[in-house]
């Protein structure tokens, strides 16, 4: 509801600060709204707000490519063997790690819930490098992070080609040829 709120409400004179938008649905779910949400609030004649957006979605920093004005920064860490140490230092640039498990273990938890987190990650992460290269020998698998393939394959999948005329099907070309600019 706050960011339905914010959204409807922010103007080019607002400071939002977002934290987590969409964290605790599914992945793709929680990451499709986050990505949104930042599109809409970069985009100029929406909103353009100025904006602080904090995020574990590694694939939101794509964006800055993407959006003009978007800008990655993160927290600087140094890892020491298994320990991590943030040196309260922001700077340029997005960063690969969340470092859950290790601020787990900074804010107390037990050694052996730390230990099984851990366990749990080192198998999830075969699991998924696994998975990734599977998707590599799936012929016309699109790039989730490609949201221009995305529309355009989603404007193709509506098209019904046993009701289309030749009108109808010059109109999806067009379509699709604006949404590759």
């Amino acid at each position: 509801m706050e960011v339905s709120t914010i959204l409807k409400e922010a103007t080019s004179n607002s400071l939002v600060i977002l934290d987590e938008i969409g964290r605790g649905t599914s992945t793709y779910d929680g990451l499709s709204i986050a990505w949104a949400v930042a599109e809409y609030i970069a985009d100029r004649e929406k909103c353009g707000a100025k904006t602080l957006f904090a995020t574990h979605y590694h694939e939101l920093t794509e964006l800055e490519s993407k959006i003009e004005g978007v800008k990655n920064y993160s927290i600087a860490v140094k890892e020491k063997g298994e320990d991590i140490i943030f040196l309260r230092k922001i700077i340029r640039g997005g960063t690969d790690e969340s470092y859950g498990i290790h601020v787990a273990k900074l804010a107390g938890v037990p050694n052996k819930v730390v230990t099984r987190a851990n366990e749990i990650l080192k198998t999830l992460e075969r699991k998924i490098t696994v998975k990734k290269e599977d998707k590599k020998n799936v012929a016309g698998q699109l790039d989730m992070y490609n949201y221009k393939l995305a529309e355009i394959a989603h404007t193709i999948d509506k098209v019904d080609i046993n009701e289309l005329t030749p009108i109808d099907a010059l109109n999806v070309l067009v379509k699709i040829k604006e949404k590759l600019k």
